[in-house]
Parts: C-alpha cells; structure tokens; sequence
C-alpha cells in the first residue's frame, strides 16, 4: 500500500550580498526604508516539505504520493519528481497563482533579508484524501507535514473519519498555530515527529505534558541534532539512534526532511522502529553533505557500509535488503 506525503511544495530563490545590509540601514529613518541590494549570487532549489520528503522516498525505490498545491510552474519540478520515483498526479495546480516561493537574500555577516509567497499553497486547503485513495487505493499511511494551516487540519481530521492511520509532523507551522489547532494535528496520530524544540513548544500550546502526549499517538519521534533520536512507542522502552557522522558539513538546510524520508520507507518495508531511525539518519547525514535539499541523489551510494559502521552489521543488512542496488 502506498504512502502519501501531504505538505508544501516551493522553490527556494537564494541570494547572497557581499556587504553588510547593517551598513545601509539608518535607524532614525526606518520608518522610510527603501533600499535595493546588488546580488553577486542566485542559487534556484527545489524544496518544500512535501516535495523533500517525498523525493527522498523516491530516491530509496518507493513510490510516494505527492498531495499538495503547485503553480502552472510547477511543470519542470514535477519531471524531476517523476524522475525519481514520485507519484504527482494528485498535486493540484492553481489556475492563477505561482508555486510557493521563498527569496532570501544573505550578506556577509549571514544576516538575512527574506520573503515568503505561499502562492498555490494555499490552495491545498481545498484537496481531499478520498479522491487520492479512490486512484491507487487502501493507503498504508498519510504524513501531514507543514503546509496551509487549514488544508494540514482538513487532512488530519478525514484521516480520522476514514480510519487512515497518519503520521504528524507540524514542523515549523507549530509556531503559527494555536493550541486547540496543534491539539487537533496532534490527537491520535499513529506517529508524531518533532525536534526536541517543538516538542517542547507542542507541550507548552497544547497544554498536555509528555506524558499525555504519549497516551495521545502511538510512537513519538524526536529528532535531538548531533545527539541522534530518540522515539518513544507507548507501553515500550524508548529507543535511542545516534548520528551517522557527516564526512562534511556543507548545508544542512532540508536534514529534518532526509530523516522523514528515511524513516518512513523502512516503515513501508516494514523493519523495526530501530532501523527506521537508523535508516533516517544515514539520509540526513547525506542532505548535511550537500548544498541543497534534493540534490544528494547522485551520492546516495554505499548506505550499507556506513550504516554498518555505525549501527552494526545485522541492522544494516537488514536495511541494505530492501534497497535499490545503486543505493546499497
């Protein structure tokens, strides 16, 4: 059964200033800013929760279904998708607006001047499951990432009504919403991802402790950076996965995405929670070797030697099993 990735799709437009914009502000006259920077760089990526996380689905042999909202633009991106694995024909397209975009511009100092457009995303509110599991059937799980606020609540509450089990994964949308809103993402969730920040702050606006929480969904997954995961399944031992060192730190923009990736392809191959985590590791620790969030497909080989490194020969046998062979 297929697993679908609801969330946001965008390309990201990246800047860089060779100056400081410190230098051209006046604080007496802030109220008047008017000011243009000359750019000495243009990075254009593809990214968005749901284009990242399904590709990386995509990358390991599955065949992950994209729903979200995208512009007429969204032709070029789309093939990239299908390229490698991705299921898009239920990604709506807008008749008027653009893909989400977020500009960033960086100066030299790494401060930043940014833009988002969310454009077609908010579009995404209108989607519905049914007609997705009515196309290529009984869907084994649905991850509700970040994306219009009221199109990731819609997708969470017909999950329930049809008995689709989910995974939640509020992400940066977390900080926007209310309790009662986090509370209705969050409630029933047959997994919830988080940092180890918004897992405090999903704690904090929703008012139930940790403990609740975990009488709430069936496993919770924690991300902790450079100290690994941690997932807790109820009425089980908590399960700690360390790092798979990075042989190079160069962007780890897009590593949370790698990890869900990961993650839930083990799932759909139906290995442990250990080697889901473990399997979610050795993928962020790819995105943290390369500038851009889909752009370590090409390098995504030898998985079984470093997860062996890491983890021991059993798991990474048991993992290397379900590979494609290029990845292995």
């Amino acid at each position: 059964m297929p697993i679908a990735v609801a969330g946001s799709i965008a390309t990201d437009h990246l800047m860089t200033f060779q100056g400081r914009f410190a230098d051209s502000l006046i604080a007496e006259q802030l109220e008047q800013v008017s000011l243009s920077f000359l750019a000495s760089g243009l990075e254009i990526r593809r990214g968005g929760v749901g284009g990242n996380i399904s590709f990386g689905m995509g990358v390991l042999g599955l065949r992950p279904v994209l729903v979200g909202a995208a512009g007429p633009d969204f032709a070029d991106y789309r093939s990239w998708l299908e390229r490698h694995g991705v299921d898009c024909e239920s990604v709506h397209i807008s008749d008027s607006a653009h893909t989400a975009r977020f500009v960033c511009t960086t100066d030299a100092v790494l401060a930043q001047i940014a833009t988002f457009y969310p454009g077609a995303m908010s579009e995404a509110r209108d989607l519905e499951l049914a007609p997705v599991a009515q196309r290529v059937g009984e869907l084994e799980l649905v991850l509700i990432g970040p994306d219009d606020p009221e199109a990731m609540l819609r997708h969470t509450d017909e999950c329930r009504e049809r008995g689709i089990p989910f995974a939640a994964d509020p992400s940066q949308q977390m900080a926007f919403m209310d309790g009662p809103a986090i509370r209705r993402l969050i409630d029933g969730a047959t997994y919830l991802f988080t940092n180890e920040y918004e897992s405090h702050l999903a704690e904090q606006k929703t008012g139930w402790d940790a403990a609740e929480i975990a009488e709430r969904v069936q496993t919770r997954v924690i991300t902790r950076g450079a100290e690994g995961c941690t997932v807790f399944t109820r009425g089980e031992e908590p399960i700690s996965v360390g790092v798979v060192p990075a042989r190079t730190v160069a962007d780890p923009t897009g590593v949370g995405d790698a990890f869900r990736a990961g993650f839930l392809a083990a799932l759909g191959w139906g290995l442990e929670l250990r080697q889901c985590a473990q399997l979610g590791a050795v993928m962020a620790t790819h995105v943290v070797e390369t500038v851009g969030t889909q752009e370590y497909a090409e390098n995504l080989t030898g998985l079984r030697a470093r997860l062996a490194e890491v983890y021991g020969d059993a798991d990474a046998d048991a993992i290397a099993a379900h590979l494609p062979e290029s990845r292995v």
